[in-house]
C-alpha cells in the first residue's frame, strides 16, 4: 500500500541538505482516485489549505488537477488567490471556495479572481447578494458548532425566500464533528439534522463528509465530498487499516554516533538514563522541523526492519535515537535515514505523540530540501 518502500539509510539523495522532504505526487493522485471511488457518484474536491497540509501547495493542487478534481477548498482569501494564480494556466476552470467566508472589503477580490465563499452568517449572505447574482456555497451548522448559519438562521431565512435568491446557490454544505469515530451517534444525528435543514432552503447540491465521512457509506456522500487528510496520507478513521498510501518521506542526516556508558542521561532535562551501554545516533532534525517535543521517549524509527527509540527530549534541532540494535553499517555517521515514510508513517507518529496527522504535517518546518517525485 506504501509508496515509499526502502527505509533505513539513504545516501542517493541531495549531499547539500541535512534534512530532506520528500512527497510522492504519484500517491497524492493515487489518494484521490482512491477517495473519489469510495464516493460514489458524488464529485470528489480537493482541500488544500494551510499550504496543501504542509507538503506544497502549488504541487499538490496540479497533482490533484491531473488526477480530475474540478473544485478545491481552502480556509482564507489569501490561500484562494495564491490558488487561482497556480491554476490560472490550466485548460479548464476549477471552482475554489474559501471556507473562512466573506468579510466585509473583500467582495472586491472575490469577484475579481472569480473565488466563491462559503456563506456563514446571513450578514454575509447579504454582503455577497450586493455583489449581483454570484455563486457561492451557504454553510449550515449541524452540529460542530463553529461555523454556519445556525437552525434558527436558516428557519428565518427560510421565510425569505428573495433574500437567499440574491446569490446563485451552488452548494449547501455542512461538516461533521465526529466522522473518524464511525460510532459515533452525532454522525447519524448531523446526517439527519442536514436532511432536515436542506429541506428549508432552495433546492441546490448538497456537501456533508470530510475525509472520514467519506468512509461512513453512502447516506454521507450528497452530490460533492470535500477530503483532506485522506489525500495526504492521513488515515480518516484510525481504528481501520489506512486506505490510502503515504505521500511524505522525511529522511535526516546522522551527525554522530556515540558510544554511551550504562547509566548516563541523553538530552535536556536528563529524561533519559542509559539501562545499558548504548550507541546513540545524532540526528539533524527536531522540532524546528516538526518532530513534535511529544515525541520524546515515545517515537521511533525503523531502519532495516529493527526499531530504534526515541531517547530523550527531542531538541530545536536534534534528536537521540537508540541504534544499539543497528548494525553499524546501516547507521554510519554522514549517512541518511528515513525518520518518516512506510514505517513510521505520519499516522503512527501522530500517534505516538498523541496528536493527529493533521497537526504533524501542517507542522512542517522550512528547513527541508525538498523534492517532488512524479
Amino acid at each position: 500500500m506504501g509508496s515509499f518502500s526502502v527505509t533505513g539509510a539513504h545516501n542517493s539523495l541531495s549531499q547539500t541538505a541535512d534534512t530532506i522532504l520528500t512527497v510522492s505526487l504519484s500517491a497524492l493522485k493515487d489518494n484521490y482516485r482512491t477517495v473519489a471511488k469510495h464516493a460514489g457518484t458524488a464529485e470528489c474536491a480537493a482541500v488544500v489549505k494551510a499550504d496543501a497540509y504542509g507538503i506544497g501547495l502549488t504541487e499538490a493542487a496540479r497533482a490533484f488537477a491531473e488526477a480530475g478534481a474540478e473544485t478545491f477548498f481552502v480556509a482564507q482569501l489569501s490561500e484562494a488567490v495564491e490558488l487561482r494564480a497556480i491554476l490560472n494556466d490550466w485548460p479548464q476552470p476549477f471552482d475554489i471556495y474559501v471556507f473562512a467566508g466573506l468579510q466585509l472589503g473583500q467582495e472586491e477580490t472575490f469577484v475579481a479572481h472569480e473565488i466563491r465563499p462559503v456563506l456563514n452568517t446571513p450578514a454575509q449572505l447579504d454582503l455577497w447578494s450586493a455583489q449581483g447574482h454570484l455563486p457561492a456555497a451557504l454553510h449550515i451548522d449541524t452540529g460542530m458548532n463553529r461555523l454556519g448559519m445556525s437552525a434558527a438562521e436558516v428557519s428565518e431565512l427560510s421565510k425569505q425566500p428573495d433574500r437567499i435568491a440574491g446569490i446563485d446557490l451552488k452548494l449547501v454544505m455542512s461538516h461533521l464533528a465526529c466522522a473518524d469515530t464511525p460510532d459515533h451517534p452525532l454522525n447519524r444525528k448531523q446526517l439527519d439534522r442536514f436532511n432536515g435543514l436542506r429541506d428549508q432552503l432552495p433546492k441546490a447540491p448538497a456537501s456533508l463528509s470530510n475525509s472520514a465521512g467519506i468512509f461512513l457509506g453512502p447516506d454521507y456522500h450528497f452530490d460533492m465530498v470535500r477530503p483532506g487528510i485522506a489525500l495526504y496520507g492521513g488515515n480518516p478513521q484510525p481504528a481501520k487499516p489506512r486506505p490510502v498510501k503515504p505521500v511524505v518521506r522525511i529522511d535526516a542526516t546522522i551527525l554522530q554516533i556515540r558510544e554511551v556508558p550504562a547509566g548516563e542521561t541523553v538530552g535536556y532535562g536528563a529524561t533519559f538514563k542509559t539501562s545499558r551501554p548504548t550507541r546513540l545516533a545524532i540526528l539533524s532534525l527536531g522540532y524546528a522541523d516538526g518532530m513534535m517535543r511529544a515525541l520524546s521517549n515515545t517515537g521511533w524509527l525503523d531502519i532495516g526492519g529493527i526499531r530504534a527509540p526515541i531517547a530523550g527530549r527531542i531538541s530545536m534541532d536534534l534528536i537521540a535515537v537508540d541504534v544499539t540494535d543497528i548494525p553499524l553499517d546501516r547507521c554510519a555517521a554522514g549517512s541518511r535515514i528515513t525518520v518518516v515514510g512506510d514505517n513510521p508513517d505520519v499516522n503512527d507518529l501522530a500517534a505516538a505523540a498523541e496528536t493527529i496527522s493533521y497537526e504533524f504535517l501542517t507542522l512542517l518546518g522550512q528547513r527541508y530540501e525538498r523534492h517532488y517525485e512524479a
